[in-house]
């Protein structure tokens, strides 16, 4: 009867033990602003997105960088730290055991030294009613799913980095290999304006132009060097291995004439509610702060605890083997708070504004994910765009260097228009080297905009 009054008096408490939450109100589109001209099928990114370009050198750098970065390492270590939580959680709403052993000895003068020796086996349990159970388990798994989406956000981070790099990383060496052709053929045509000088065929302004023009060529080159040991000694740190020049034999892709995986399906905008990991470890932080302000409010209702003990008692160390009678005691305590100066209240109050801040961050972070992918959908049309118009630019520089050369020999045109058409045309390559190199980076930054991709 008396267990049934306890129930009662338990569900009559918990309609009224569950705090009042405001849900995160997110907006989301039915389509992508600048998507139009991409595969708007559900996003269908294998698990190993990178191996999407088709490079063996990169698929083996971010998988040595999975293996063996620190950060993945630590965020590993918080979900099984948030899962040893779990089980304190659990454990501490289940009864708890013990065993006590005393000592005592008492002086008067009629009766002189009295001794007493008690040996007791204890139990306690304070019973989870009102929601108490039900908010530490949700908070606790809340708690792991943040661990996990945040492993996979900094994998997926981590993924991307090492891509990037990579790209940048053949992006100055094909910059080096244009600065270092550039300048073979500048030596080659100052070796022949000075010749042409010897013969009287060309003035002492033209030799000396040319031979400027090699130098600057030549300046470069180590610049190109220098950029690309920087980016060898960035992919070893992001392995957290030793500085070093990083070298992997594979099938590295070159910029300017390999595939590019523009037939990557973008989905609908609310796919990356369940794909981005900050999307979803904000909601799971979210999650979280709800079951805490669940239980701050179920502090505040009656709390029962049961605590029991047995044991055996004697005069003498000797005794406590002997006969004598076992004594036993069991308490049930209903402690309900009345007035302590709004505290508990208060801690309410705290945990449910936790809870708000959590979901204004929730919401900020969808909205700056719906707001990067449509940056880097913009940002790839625009730069094709670009590049097809760079690529024709390069081919017209080509031509009107071959005919500067040509005329110039025949003495048709000033050195200076030969050395503006060179100059053009080698800032020309250049610069549609770097915007090959960008639209790569673009479309790693989609597949990380997009969530990656994640094994069920």
């Amino acid at each position: 009867m008396k267990r049934l009054l306890i129930l009662l008096v338990a569900a009559l408490f918990a309609v009224q033990c569950a705090p009042s939450l405001k849900p995160a109100n997110v907006a989301v589109r039915s389509d992508y602003l600048f998507g139009a001209s991409f595969n708007t099928d559900s996003t269908d990114l294998e698990a190993h997105w990178w191996e999407l370009f088709g490079d063996t050198t990169l698929n083996r750098l971010v998988e040595r960088a999975l293996d063996s970065n620190r950060n993945i390492w630590v965020a590993a270590s918080r979900i099984d730290e948030a899962r040893h939580r779990l089980r304190v959680a659990r454990a501490e709403l289940l009864p708890a055991f013990g065993a006590e052993a005393s000592a005592r000895a008492d002086y008067n003068r009629s009766t002189k030294i009295t001794q007493q020796y008690a040996l007791d086996l204890t139990a306690s349990w304070e019973i989870p009613l009102f929601g108490r159970l039900k908010y530490t388990s949700q908070g606790a798994r809340a708690e792991i799913e943040t661990a996990v989406w945040n492993y996979r956000g900094v994998a997926l981070a981590l993924a991307a980095e090492v891509a990037t790099t990579y790209f940048t990383l053949l992006q100055y060496e094909r910059n080096l290999l244009i600065a270092s052709r550039t300048y073979k053929l500048r030596q080659e045509s100052a070796a022949l304006i000075d010749s042409m000088f010897r013969y009287g065929m060309s003035n002492g302004v033209d030799r000396k132009q040319a031979q400027a023009l090699a130098a600057s060529a030549a300046a470069d080159i180590p610049r190109y060097r220098n950029a690309i040991d920087q980016a060898h000694l960035s992919l070893a740190v992001l392995m957290s291995d030793v500085p070093h020049l990083v070298t992997d034999n594979g099938t590295g892709v070159e910029l300017l004439t390999d595939y590019l995986p523009e037939g990557i399906a973008v989905g609908v905008p609310s796919e990356l509610l369940q794909r981005r990991p900050d999307i979803l470890e904000a909601r799971h932080a979210l999650d979280a702060a709800a079951a805490q302000a669940g239980l701050a409010r179920s502090n505040r209702f009656p709390a029962i605890t049961l605590s029991a003990n047995a044991g055996v008692g004697a005069n003498s160390i000797k005794g406590l083997t002997s006969s004598n009678p076992a004594v036993w005691s069991a308490v049930g305590d209903l402690v309900q708070p009345i007035y302590n100066f709004g505290r508990l209240k208060r801690n309410e109050k705290i945990a449910i504004e936790a809870y708000n801040q959590a979901a204004y961050t929730y919401e900020q972070t969808v909205l700056e994910a719906f707001a990067e992918v449509e940056n880097v959908l913009a940002a790839i049309e625009a730069l094709r765009l670009e590049t097809e118009r760079y690529t024709e630019l390069v081919a017209s520089y080509r031509e009107v260097v071959d005919m500067a050369h040509a005329l110039y020999r025949n003495g048709m045109v000033d050195y200076l228009d030969l050395i503006d058409a060179e100059r053009t045309f080698y800032e020309a390559q250049t610069e549609l080297v770097d915007l090959w190199a960008q639209q790569y980076i673009n479309y790693v930054t989609l597949c990380k905009a997009l969530g990656g991709g994640w094994e069920s």
